[in-house]
């Protein structure tokens, strides 16, 4: 026998003994399976972990919000797809038979589409649009009826709700006697932005409804392509100084354009009832408040806002100063406002302090 032979027979002998002993080495278990978390750990530090809630911030939490949305189509897509070999019932079909009957009372019964043409012009927009939408109601009700049946377990959630924390900081408050009320509304806004002014008569409608339950809060918020916006935020500032911030701050909002001038604004403060206007001037031309504007920019970029109006509104903790609750942006509803309000009233208990 060769020496060549000798160690290849010892090399396979010793081969052989590992297989048989260390099993595992050639056929590993494969890996368990993860179900899905919308709340995974993303890292550690020192044995402690850092989860995805941790990381959160309004935009992250809009971003999460519309992925979850991409992956429930998708998910349901999938789900359909593989269900369909074993249910050809649930299969759909990417091009649905469109006729010219529904086209035409699509036509003669959507509001505004004859200003973007006539019939003939719209006809391929309105069958891709019936398309897609009677695709997504059929997509829609054979999910609903394969989980129904049992034929598939979904573990997609999604994102958990994102509570904001922020202090109320310097902002004017609509009733500084109330010392009882659960739930703040904290406004951001700027005193050139037209949105800004729509929404005022809507909380007027709401700080009469919750008289005593709810607390109004008002921080400024002029944005840069806004010339005189930073200036005005500081005017009512100083009207503050001699009670009048939301007499001024009113007359701004209901009368101001997109422009004013200094002659318009000192008329506006006498119109408001300031009577010291000598202190009045002083206070607005040497930018007595310049710095409280700027800080209630700061801190409004902290947490996330971008635009106006900008809403938070949450429980509000009267010793921390602190608004735990969710934001909202653009000229937003009474009912929007109503619905979110009612819900942070009925937290009690431990549900309603706040973390901060």
């Amino acid at each position: 026998m060769s020496k060549n032979s000798k160690i290849n027979k010892t090399g396979l002998a010793v081969l052989f003994y590992f297989l048989f002993s260390f099993p595992g080495w050639v056929s590993a278990d494969p890996p368990p399976i993860s179900y899905y978390s919308n709340n995974p750990i993303v890292a550690e530090v020192d044995g402690e972990p850092i989860y995805l809630d941790d990381l959160k911030h309004i935009r992250i939490q809009e971003a999460l919000v519309q992925l979850h949305q991409m992956q429930t189509r998708a998910l349901k897509e999938r789900l359909l797809e593989e269900l369909a070999k074993k249910h050809p019932e649930l299969s759909v079909k990417k091009k649905l038979k469109i006729s010219d009957v529904e086209i035409k009372k699509f036509y003669d019964g959507t509001p505004g589409i004859k200003e973007l043409g006539n019939l003939n012009q719209m006809r391929g927009e309105i069958k891709d649009y019936l398309q897609n939408s009677y695709r997504n109601t059929s997509i829609e009700q054979n999910y609903q009826y394969a989980v129904e049946q049992g034929w598939a377990k979904v573990y997609l959630t999604p994102p958990n709700d994102f509570h904001l924390v922020a202090g109320i900081g310097t902002a004017m408050l609509w009733s500084a006697e109330n010392k009882t009320a659960r739930v703040f509304v904290l406004e951001y806004s700027d005193f050139q932005c037209p949105f800004c002014k729509r929404v005022q008569k809507t909380l007027q409608k709401i700080r009469k409804i919750y008289p005593h339950a709810v607390q109004f809060g008002y921080r400024h918020f002029p944005l840069p392509f806004h010339e005189e916006a930073k200036s005005l935020s500081q005017a009512v500032e100083c009207a503050r100084d001699q009670n009048k911030f939301w007499e001024l701050q009113s007359w701004f909002y209901e009368n101001l354009s997109q422009a004013s001038t200094k002659d318009k604004v000192l008329e506006a403060a006498r119109i408001s009832g300031i009577k010291d206007m000598d202190e009045f001037k002083s206070c607005w031309q040497n930018g007595k408040y310049e710095k409280r504007v700027e800080k209630d920019i700061r801190d409004g970029v902290k947490i996330g806002i971008q635009g106006t109006p900008t809403f938070l509104v949450g429980s509000y903790d009267h010793e921390s100063g602190m608004v735990s609750g969710e934001m909202f942006s653009g000229a937003v509803s009474e009912e929007k406002f109503v619905k979110t309000i009612e819900k942070y009233l009925a937290l009690t208990g431990t549900e309603a302090k706040l973390n901060p």
